[in-house]
């Protein structure tokens, strides 16, 4: 799990693009390099030769505070930080400080603002796909109570087609072409476009089939708290190891009215167990209802 290449996008405001490239180009002692493409992309080139990339972000509403409050601001303080390619064991430090620099210095998030982890899709296989598409629909709500997903971001992370999970699950395809054109079903633009309507879900495989070839899952709030930071990716890449190591995964919905047990159990079967994820299961079970100790009844 811990080895598993993945990359971030953390979208923010309350700084201006240039002051989050000029802070990110610090924190790195990295060069920075400006474009004139329409995403004003800052890119900054750190000694290890990898590219962190500032960037325009249409969805985020601008916001800027003068004397503690909030008001809003220009275009220039939509602002998404997109990583390179990193690892947990390798990159997780950093990229936690670097989140608590830029917060230092004035970004906040407001309820535009998301974070998309991308995960590499070089392991996967029709079975792991298929696992992959199960398991999001099974725990669609239960994700989106833990994940406290914000009214305002609902049409950029939606829960997964029960459409497509059925005729998925009653097809059981074979092959990766079978289930790409079953996930562009119903969709009558063309495939090869960036922003196709199909990647705007919980699980987006539109990256998968297209581009880079990244598992990328969508579901989070964006936050500059490097701890819930942290437990995202940790969920991201438990998911993605579920996924390639199960044998078969339903997609059937499991009710239950003790929702932090159900997701405390859930967690340690995925590997989220001993004191290195204790933090992970706080932040994971926080919003939810419930006992994290005791199944049917709270505890004393």
């Amino acid at each position: 799990m811990k080895n598993t290449r993945f990359g971030i996008e953390i979208e923010f405001t309350g700084i201006t693009r240039a002051k989050a490239a000029e802070a990110v180009g610090k924190f790195l002692n990295g060069t920075i390099q400006c474009t004139n493409n329409s995403y004003d992309c800052r890119k900054i080139t750190a000694p290890d030769g990898r590219v962190w990339q500032v960037m325009s972000d249409a969805s985020v509403r601008p916001e800027t505070k003068e004397n503690g409050r909030t008001q809003s601001a220009g275009d220039t303080y939509k602002v998404e930080l997109v990583s390179p390619i990193l690892t947990y064991e390798g990159d997780i430090q950093t990229l936690q400080e670097m989140v608590r620099q830029l917060r230092k210095i004035g970004a906040f998030t407001n309820s535009t603002c998301g974070i998309h982890i991308h995960l590499d899709g070089g392991n996967h296989n029709p079975r792991s796909i298929k696992n992959f598409i199960n398991i999001i629909a099974s725990k669609n709500d239960l994700f989106y109570k833990a994940l406290e997903i914000e009214p305002d971001r609902m049409r950029f992370c939606k829960k997964m087609d029960e459409s497509l999970v059925n005729i998925i699950n009653r097809k059981k395809p074979k092959s990766m072409d079978s289930i790409e054109k079953i996930w562009y079903s119903g969709y009558n633009e063309s495939r090869d476009r960036h922003y196709h309507s199909s990647r705007y879900h919980f699980l987006n495989l539109h990256s998968f089939f297209t581009g880079n070839h990244t598992v990328e899952l969508r579901g989070f709030n964006s936050t500059l708290h490097a701890g819930k930071i942290r437990s995202y990716i940790i969920l991201a890449l438990a998911l993605n190891k579920q996924a390639l190591t199960q044998k078969s995964a339903s997609s059937r919905k499991n009710q239950t009215e003790n929702e932090k047990f159900a997701m405390r159990t859930y967690l340690n079967r995925i590997g989220l167990i001993g004191d290195e994820f204790k933090n992970c299961r706080e932040h994971l079970c926080k919003a939810l209802s419930g006992s994290a100790a005791w199944r049917f009844r709270t505890a004393a």
